[in-house]
């Protein structure tokens, strides 16, 4: 059959390959294979959320395309903005950056694939894409220019090979999340009400690839202590490191975060000595509120974090009793060996990956620090939350005895400091699955006394107040976590989901629930609450279908593991749940 017999259409194409891909699985192959077929996953859902379709996706590219142009750019945008989010999380040498390529264009088909120069030029934009960038030719600019939230820049016309003509090229920049997407916000959760700040990720400017650690472990601690001051607002670690390793401008950083102060750093060491530097940056005007570099020896590295704090405290007039108060509660790693802390930074960066190898190292190496240093009070909480999330994800032969761990390590950490947030976070969610809902709302509470600005802290109170029977409560204090960590994790969009359910507003939930499911493909619990709201709603394909792709990415799933699943107060809720899942196919 000659190439005019096969169908041809005017399609948008999207071609995604990842960066450094050889090298990667050169370093680690297991865990490059499970890093790729997890953002190849997330890619799909989102793909799909944009009403596109995955046409191939070998080794470590991705071909889709879009009956829209509107939404392929859409959909590259949100794409990156996820994987930005997912690399936060890894250590540099293991991040996975992605290049995009964007086209409107003539395609061939010939069965479920397709062909053409259509095809041809979207694979040479992504080519000239930088990592983590998006490229579009100039037939995609003149289809959506003005019409979508995003920014470009013209690149020029480069040639392209089998292609007459020079085709123009654009970069592509997102703009803050268009408001009709992003998750409604309560008036009373706006940032703006009170100062507001994004550390950024300090830059690690010597050649030492194990200072990556220490550099995050800067940024981490003063998040943390900026977080427990109740007259700042601050954005969590997983929205600042979205810029890890980015070259931006703090008025960019300010209006997609949403934040009046920005501030950003830098680590050089030589030998024992540190030189860092920081600098306090008003977005608004473009104003140093403070710049100051320090030179000093390792050991005094906690010292500085304290004096970096207080000056923030003292350059954005806050209180200065709470900022002193805050000062007076440490993470205990003043007192620790420095290889001990380079460890437990380590070990959290693991457990903010989230998935099972970052987590199993994650317990590996809290382990490792406890075996010398017992009366720490820390490894125990983040040994704690992996057990947690282990046992939660059905990752563990033995949930029973991990979870009996979870619940020592909380009540350990406690023991060793009772105002400890990740402590009273761990138990908050034990009580919760427990189904003791006063205690864990009563430790959830507790847990947004001691760190008020602290995004997780709300997350937890909002999933408590929702499995409790307070949803309208619940929708309120997520989209203030939202608000303090604006590229969130799927957790949090998947809480707002069921909360939404509980109120019977099944389509606003299912916005939520598809964002969650596009960041996490396995959440089990958002897609039985998806499943749940097709059900209620009167849409029984889609929830059977909805049931059909569970199935594939679970298929030892059993009815009786909802129990476990559904935490609710309200039996009956948790029945019409379980029926609504019989209903559509589960056993």
């Amino acid at each position: 059959m000659s190439p005019e017999a096969f169908p041809r259409r005017l399609s948008a194409i999207l071609s995604a390959d990842a960066a450094g891909y050889s090298r990667l699985m050169r370093d680690d192959e297991d865990a490059t294979v499970h890093t790729i077929t997890a953002y190849r996953a997330a890619m799909t859902g989102l793909i799909q959320r944009y009403r596109g379709r995955v046409v191939d996706s070998p080794g470590d590219n991705l071909l889709a395309e879009f009956t829209s142009v509107a939404d392929a750019v859409k959909c590259a945008v949100e794409i990156q903005r996820e994987l930005a989010g997912r690399n936060a999380g890894l250590p540099d040498r293991r991040r996975m950056p992605f290049r995009i390529g964007l086209n409107l264009g003539d395609v061939l088909e010939q069965g479920e694939r397709i062909y053409g120069d259509g095809v041809n030029v979207a694979a040479r934009m992504e080519s000239l894409a930088e990592e983590g960038g998006i490229c579009a030719s100039g037939a995609v600019y003149d289809a959506v220019e003005g019409k979508i939230d995003v920014e470009y820049e013209f690149v020029g016309e480069k040639s392209v090979k089998n292609i007459d003509k020079p085709v123009r090229v654009y970069r592509v920049f997102a703009r803050p999340l268009d408001p009709a997407q992003a998750p409604s916000q309560e008036p009373e959760a706006a940032l703006a009400q009170k100062p507001s700040i994004a550390v950024l990720p300090f830059a690690n400017m010597s050649a030492e690839a194990e200072l990556e650690y220490f550099c995050d472990g800067i940024s981490e601690d003063v998040i943390t202590t900026l977080s427990k001051l109740p007259d700042l607002d601050v954005i969590a670690r997983n929205s600042t490191f979205v810029y890890k390793g980015k070259s931006v401008g703090v008025k960019q950083v300010g209006r997609e975060l949403g934040v009046r102060y920005v501030l950003e750093g830098s680590v050089r060491r030589g030998g024992d000595r540190l030189r860092i530097t920081a600098q306090l940056i008003d977005v608004t005007t473009g104003r140093h509120l403070w710049a100051e570099r320090y030179d000093r020896g390792m050991e005094d590295v906690f010292a500085l974090q304290d004096e970096i704090t207080k000056k923030i405290v003292h350059a954005l007039d806050l209180n200065l009793i709470s900022g002193e108060q805050a000062l007076t509660h440490q993470d205990g790693s003043r007192d620790r060996d420095l290889d001990g802390v380079l460890k437990m930074h380590q070990a959290r960066s693991y457990l903010f990956r989230g998935d099972k190898e970052g987590l199993t190292r994650c317990r590996q190496i809290c382990e490792e620090i406890l075996a010398t240093d017992p009366q720490w009070y820390l490894p125990y909480s983040v040994l704690g939350f992996a057990h947690l999330i282990m046992t939660w994800n059905g990752w563990s032969q033995s949930p029973a005895l991990l979870l009996q761990k979870a619940w020592e390590c909380a009540n350990k950490c406690i023991e060793l400091n009772d105002r400890n947030y990740m402590g009273h976070g761990l138990l908050a969610l034990l009580y919760l699955m427990g189904r003791k809902y006063d205690q864990s709302l009563m430790e959830a509470k507790k847990t947004i006394d001691l760190a008020p600005s602290l995004a997780d802290a709300h997350g937890w109170y909002g999933w408590a107040l929702s499995c409790a029977g307070e949803p309208a409560k619940a929708i309120n204090v997520l989209n203030k976590a939202i608000r303090l960590n604006p590229f969130p994790p799927a957790w949090y969009l998947g809480s707002l989901g069921a909360a939404h359910n509980m109120l019977g507003e099944y389509d606003k939930a299912q916005v939520f629930l598809k964002q969650a499911l596009a960041k996490e493909p396995n959440m089990t619990n958002v897609h039985l609450a998806s499943i749940f709201a097709y059900v209620k709603s009167g849409r029984a394909e889609k929830a059977r279908n909805q049931a059909q792709e569970f199935m594939r990415i679970d298929p030892e799933f059993k009815l009786d593991r909802a129990s476990f699943i559904v935490l609710y107060k309200d039996q009956q809720l948790s029945e019409q749940i379980v029926e609504a899942l019989r209903q559509a196919g589960l056993e």
